[in-house]
């Protein structure tokens, strides 16, 4: 028995060694796959913060967006817009740009049990771990770089991801949408802005612009392009909306269109309805031009007070899906997104009044037969996926 005892331990001390170094050449087990986020492109909460500094970090019974119905919403990151009013441009267009800047990250710095700052694709995940909600920061209107490289490197530094080449109002360097055409496109200076915007790693955003705006930002852009806040323009026939060509011109870019919630992008019965409302009221709305000519605080209350004593016809969430599946056949499910101008716009569907609603959509995409795969791809993965695809350009251009 002794004698056996010896030759077992023996053994054991031989192998031993050997067990060793098998568990040190192991292969460590791969890292868990990220956890799927919700992202909304573009919300004006900013703004209205401004106007009426109010609680986010309570449930509230006006606006569209606080912190509370983010959470209830699932939203795990929120492009809160920088948007700089187009009676700025050339007159102190970058002081308001840093004023509500500064307002962004107040807004975040007030609240650390609700909200964290990001900059980046990683940021944005690990928020999401932490159990809290990622904001961001996009510029609305490209008038606020007042022609200047440098400001827009001082706005990437101050935390600015995206920017809209315009809004309403045609730039310096860019046409509009929403405004007569003064350059065809982009000027030399505007593809400059666009290619120092891919060297910073901003995100190139063609809400708002002209068509022939586009198509240059497309062609000039190294890395995807993004439409924040827009919609489908074979469903509803609005400048600011993306026709199909549009759509396949950013399938090709590898870009993406998040759809805007707003009524009169979302259905030509409603746009039409719009159109013939503001012929019938141009008189009071000439009338608060002529008592505010600056167009502040009075004229846009007085305009809201007018909106609201002449509605539109009232449409169902359901129209936003009805946008997402036409980007869907046209471009591919990557290249759709949400983007909801809550908080910038005057009226919503029934059934998407605000933040929390947001589950609604995923709900009708699993009824209309998506899979999980796509609507997690819907829902945020397809901006996450571009979002670092405009980091890796960056890197590459400034090695």
């Amino acid at each position: 028995m002794r004698q056996f005892t010896r030759i077992a331990l023996s053994l054991l001390l031989l192998a031993s060694p050997l067990f060793a170094a098998s568990k040190k050449k192991s292969t460590p087990a791969a890292p868990p796959p990220p956890l799927p986020v919700i992202v909304d492109g573009h919300a004006d909460t900013p703004s209205e913060f401004m106007k009426h500094p109010f609680d986010l970090g309570v449930w509230n019974s006006f606006g569209m967006v606080d912190y509370p119905r983010m959470k209830a919403g699932g939203i795990d990151a929120e492009f809160f817009a920088a948007y700089v009013p187009a009676k700025y441009a050339n007159k102190g267009a970058a002081a308001y740009c840093m004023r509500i800047m500064e307002t962004i990250h107040e807004m975040v710095d007030f609240y650390p049990t609700w909200v964290r700052f990001a900059g980046s694709m990683a940021d944005i995940r690990s928020i999401t771990r932490d159990g809290k909600r990622a904001i961001l920061i996009g510029i609305e209107g490209g008038h606020a770089i007042e022609d200047s490289l440098d400001l827009l490197r001082a706005y990437y530094r101050f935390g600015a991801r995206y920017m809209t080449l315009t809004h309403t109002n045609s730039n310096n360097w860019a046409d509009s949408s929403g405004d007569e055409a003064k350059h065809n496109g982009l000027t030399p200076f505007g593809k400059q802005v666009v290619e120092e915007m891919n060297r910073l790693g901003m995100l190139v955003d063609i809400s708002h612009v002209s068509d022939k705006t586009f198509y240059d930002a497309v062609a000039v852009s190294r890395a995807p392009v993004i439409a924040s806040h827009s919609s489908a323009r074979a469903l509803c026939d609005h400048p600011r909306n993306m026709s199909d060509d549009m759509l396949r011109a950013v399938q090709k870019n590898h870009g993406l269109v998040m759809v805007n919630f707003y009524p009169i992008f979302l259905s030509q019965l409603v746009r039409d309805a719009a159109k013939r409302r503001d012929e019938r009221l141009k008189p009071q709305i000439a009338e608060l031009k002529a008592q505010d000519p600056s167009e502040g605080e009075a004229f846009e209350k007085g305009m809201e007070d007018l909106y609201k004593a002449n509605p539109l016809p009232k449409i169902p969430y359901t129209v936003i899906v009805d946008h997402i599946d036409h980007i869907v056949k046209v471009a591919g499910v990557e290249s759709v997104g949400l983007g909801s101008d809550f908080d910038g716009i005057s009226d919503v569907p029934s059934g998407m009044e605000h933040i929390a609603k947001i589950p609604a959509i995923r709900t009708e995409l699993k009824r209309r037969g998506y899979s999980d795969s796509d609507i997690r791809k819907i829902m945020g993965e397809n901006f996450m996926r571009i979002f670092g695809e405009v980091e890796r350009v960056a890197r590459e251009m400034n090695r």
